[in-house]
């Protein structure tokens, strides 16, 4: 049973619609992976999308980065553990020959990505659940736990595929929730693609409509998502913002800038060392005033930045402000500091996708694609963590050097 504090929600009445197996428990990945769609016909198909997929992530785990080298993994995945892996993905287990790069290369490219990226979080925020039950709602439907530790974080940021550009020069532009509370093991719990004649703003409530319960969590995100019809979106579903202000937004700007912030006290302030840098950071919180020309405010903040290398030389300092409907009873000043610095963990996802799997070097293009790449890295980058593993890098290493731990890493076996 589903039992996150966050659960990623049923697909609306659609051709992509999940339709998932009524089995009793958790529902297993290869099952999942069965409820996506890649428009082959079942008639004479060795290969299910199931199992083709569930090789890819595996691969995927493994470090490989494209077509060529996952078909070379999945040809060398030892005969038994295949067929396991067809007998229960309902392909013929006497199929003796792994599927070819033509096949991967297919499935990858024709897979309904709106699907596939619902069944991956559904799977992801699962075994988070699983991971930490303590989260999960009890029969009243509230949090175990008060205040800000029962609290769940989605930081919603966008990532262009800058490798997959098409004929026209367009890029793949997606746009992701990485959900998971500060300081402790984020997942991807849904993801999208950005129309070409868009941007990211109409599609955050997309987003998060994937998400089948806000009620226990802070949305985070940049300066582009602090619009009005966002914040009522979070509020109308019961959740809460924490969201910076910027010029981009300047009625909003103007009035939370004409604040008294110097006559405000510092009412926390933390310091780091590291990266032969001393940073210390402050925040003023203010109650939002009842003028203030943006949706269900209850705070707004200054947070400010001081760095210096360990020398004490070199100074430099930012300063951002910021607004939140999280009242002042449920989050501290401690609280909307660590809210507005660990959204910026976003990025170490994006960079594990760049640097560990050359993402954005990377030339697939055609149809699905670079989206279901983008996924399968998002997956397993989370099973890892999911593992018990941080050291991302390290890890995929470890799990190449043995055909099974991928599978294992994935709960694909045991």
């Amino acid at each position: 049973m589903d039992q996150s504090a966050i659960r990623v929600v049923e697909a609306p009445a659609l051709a992509s619609e999940v339709c998932l197996p009524a089995t009793a428990g958790r529902v297993g990945l290869l099952e999942l992976f069965a409820a996506v769609s890649d428009g082959r016909s079942e008639q004479g198909r060795d290969h299910p999308v199931a199992v083709v997929l569930a090789l890819a992530a595996g691969a995927v785990v493994a470090g490989m980065r494209g077509y060529t080298a996952i078909a070379g993994w999945v040809a060398d995945v030892p005969e038994a553990l295949r067929r396991r892996l067809y007998e229960r993905g309902g392909g013929k287990p006497t199929v003796r020959f792994p599927p070819s790069k033509a096949t991967i290369w297919r499935v990858v490219t024709d897979t309904d990505a709106q699907t596939f990226d619902q069944v991956v979080g559904t799977w992801l925020m699962t075994r988070m659940a699983d991971e930490r039950p303590d989260t999960a709602p009890d029969a009243a439907g509230e949090p175990d736990g008060s205040g800000p530790s029962g609290l769940m974080q989605v930081r919603l940021d966008g990532k262009v595929v800058r490798g997959a550009t098409d004929a026209d020069g367009t890029q793949v532009h997606l746009l992701a929730a990485l959900a998971g509370r500060p300081g402790d093991v984020t997942v991807v719990a849904a993801q999208t693609q950005i129309d070409t004649k868009s941007n990211e703003v109409p599609h955050a409530t997309e987003v998060l409509d994937r998400i089948r319960d806000l009620r226990d969590a802070v949305v985070t995100a940049d300066a582009l998502h602090t619009v009005k019809a966002t914040a009522a979106h979070i509020h109308a579903r019961d959740g809460f913002y924490v969201l910076p202000v910027k010029e981009n937004r300047q009625a909003l700007y103007t009035a939370v800038n004409a604040l008294p912030w110097s006559q405000t006290p510092i009412t926390y302030c933390h310091t780091d060392i590291g990266h032969a840098r001393i940073t210390r950071r402050t925040i003023r919180v203010l109650p939002a005033p009842p003028d203030l020309p943006f949706p269900h405010a209850a705070q707004v903040y200054l947070v400010e930045r001081y760095v210096t290398d360990l020398a004490g030389e070199h100074p430099s300092a930012a300063a951002a402000l910021g607004v939140t409907n999280l009242p002042a009873t449920v989050a501290s000043p401690a609280d909307l500091a660590g809210y507005t610095q660990s959204h910026w963990g976003v990025e170490s996802l994006h960079w594990l996708r760049d640097t560990l799997y050359a993402e954005d070097a990377s030339t697939t293009r055609t149809r699905s694609g670079p989206r279901i790449m983008a996924t399968l890295r998002n997956l397993a980058i989370g099973a890892i963590r999911l593992a018990g593993r941080h050291d991302i890098t390290e890890a995929t290493r470890w799990a190449s050097r043995d055909m099974h731990r991928p599978f294992t890493i994935l709960q694909l076996t045991t």
